[in-house]
C-alpha cells in the first residue's frame, strides 16, 4: 500500500549544517570531478523523507558511486524528478522565494540560462534566505550573498512510501556507525614493519556513469 506522510523539514536542515563543510563517508563526493551541490541536497531531503525511487533511469536513489540515479546528482535530472514524481519518494513543484520554507531546495541559473547549483535552504530570518551547499561549501550563508542571473524554488510537498518497507533512517545518516578499527599487528622478531600504503583519495571503483552536478561554476 502506497501512502503519505511529513516531509521533516527539521531534519534535511539538521543534515544540512552538519554536513555543509564535510562529508558524510556514507556517500562519494563528486566535488572536483563535476560537483557535489545536488548529491549533498539529495542527502539532505532523504534524511527529511527516508524513502528512495528505485524506479531505472526516472528513479531517484544512490547505491554506491556507479548504482545511482542521475537525478541523485544531476541539477535538471533532480528538478524533473522532484516536480514530476508520482510514485514513492518525496515530490515537490515550482514555488517562490516569499512561499518557501526550511527544507526547500533552490537553484541557480547562470547568464547563459543554465541551472548549475542547487542549495538548500535551512534558515529563514528577517526576510533573508539563509542556505546551506556543497561546492562551494556554504553554511548558512545568506542568499543575497550569490550572484546569480535567475533562480527557481523547489517546494517539497510530502513523501509517498510504500508500507512494506522500512522508512526509518535518519540517525544512520546523520550519525553512520564507525567500521571496526583493529588494533596493528605486532612486528615478529627480527621482521620490518610494514610500510603503510598509500591512502586513497576515491572508493576503488570505476568513474560514475551517471552524471554528477552539471556546469558547477563558483557563484
Amino acid at each position: 500500500m502506497i501512502l503519505e506522510k511529513e516531509y521533516i523539514r527539521e531534519r534535511a536542515v539538521l543534515y544540512a549544517r552538519k554536513y555543509a563543510l564535510v562529508r558524510n563517508p556514507l556517500f562519494f563526493s563528486f566535488a572536483g570531478i563535476g560537483g557535489n551541490c545536488t548529491n549533498f541536497v539529495s542527502q539532505c531531503v532523504l534524511a527529511g523523507s527516508c524513502v528512495m525511487n528505485y524506479t531505472p533511469i526516472y528513479g531517484w536513489f544512490y547505491l554506491s558511486t556507479n548504482r545511482r540515479s542521475a537525478s541523485w546528482t544531476g541539477v535538471e535530472f533532480f528538478y524533473n524528478f522532484f516536480t514530476q514524481n508520482t510514485g514513492v519518494g518525496p515530490f515537490g513543484a515550482p514555488s517562490t522565494l516569499e512561499q518557501a520554507q526550511i527544507g526547500d531546495v533552490i537553484q541557480l541559473q547562470n547568464d547563459e540560462g543554465i541551472f548549475y547549483h542547487t542549495i538548500i535552504i535551512s534558515e529563514i530570518r528577517d526576510g533573508e534566505i539563509y542556505i546551506c551547499a556543497n561546492s562551494n561549501d556554504a553554511l548558512d550563508r545568506p542568499l543575497s550573498s550569490y550572484n546569480y542571473a535567475n533562480l527557481r524554488v523547489i517546494h517539497i510537498l510530502g513523501v509517498r512510501y510504500d508500507t512494506r518497507f522500512q522508512i526509518e533512517c535518519f540517525d544512520s545518516l546523520y550519525s553512520p556507525p564507525l567500521p571496526p578499527v583493529a588494533p596493528p599487528e605486532e612486528p615478529q622478531e627480527n621482521e620490518t614493519p610494514a610500510q603503510p600504503e598509500n591512502e586513497q583519495s576515491a572508493p576503488p571503483e570505476q568513474q560514475p556513469t551517471n552524471p554528477p552536478d552539471s556546469e558547477e561554476q563558483t557563484p
